[in-house]
């Protein structure tokens, strides 16, 4: 049973990797390509009955104009498959989704200097995520890539409580708050969070397929704003680890 449970992970984990190479993901800023997702975002939310209808069928709020949130599309064929959204938080840049309703947990988290990935507005296009079994996975890749790059001791997930067990089984996420209303959402939201470095090793060992290059992770997520400041937090640790070493190799 054992021998087989490690076949099908082996073999998903190779449509996965398939999957990853033959999608094109793009950083949307093109107010075109925007619209497209927001229509996504309204088909899938309205697919759960997550949230009303409106005579626009779009799905967008002030956080989409964000400027610590990147917003991304994964294409195949030039068909946009699915999306999500990902704000990277610090004391400098604190605005994200989930600090608002779960502001009592949060606040203490950025007072301290932690720094949070916080992603939102996750969806699928229903033909292709039926064609393709791994795209939510291939989506969400984005996510843990985005929390190793910035070194985020906080990934975040609010969702459903039906979701839950999968961001646990996946990335060892754990509950922290119960359901609460969450802001254009009919159901409540729970608040999940996993420390990406913590649990790397254990999530390769499963999905070999999240593990990045620096180069790729810089071609994603390099930009003004956040970017500067926590290269700046790096540079600053990386020469005191420097200067510690010096210090104990002459003594």
């Amino acid at each position: 049973m054992a021998a087989l449970a490690y076949a099908y992970e082996s073999s998903f984990a190779d449509r996965v990797s398939d999957l990853l190479s033959s999608l094109d993901c793009r950083l949307v800023d093109v107010d075109a390509d925007r619209e497209a997702i927001y229509r996504l975002r309204y088909e899938a939310y309205m697919r759960e009955d997550g949230i009303e209808p409106n005579s626009a069928e779009t799905f967008c709020d002030d956080f989409d104009e964000s400027e610590n949130a990147w917003i991304f599309g994964l294409y195949w064929r030039d068909e946009l498959a699915s999306s999500i959204r990902i704000h990277v938080a610090t004391q400098e840049q604190p605005d994200f989704p989930s600090r608002k309703v779960f502001a009592d947990l949060m606040e203490p988290e950025l007072a301290a200097g932690k720094v949070i990935v916080d992603p939102t507005r996750f969806v699928t296009d229903k033909r292709l995520s039926g064609l393709f079994s791994g795209l939510p996975h291939v989506t969400l890749r984005l996510c843990w890539l985005a929390a190793e790059h910035f070194e985020a001791e906080h990934f975040l997930v609010a969702v459903r409580r039906e979701h839950q067990a999968f961001y646990r089984r996946t990335f060892h996420h754990r509950v922290i708050c119960p359901p609460r209303p969450y802001p254009l959402l009919k159901t409540p939201i729970s608040l999940m969070t996993t420390d990406q470095a913590a649990v790397a090793e254990r999530v390769y060992g499963r999905y070999p397929f999240f593990r990045s290059t620096y180069f790729e992770r810089r071609m994603l997520f390099d930009r003004h704003g956040t970017m500067a400041q926590l290269a700046a937090r790096h540079a600053e640790e990386v020469a005191l680890v420097s200067d510690e070493a010096s210090y104990a190799g002459a003594s």
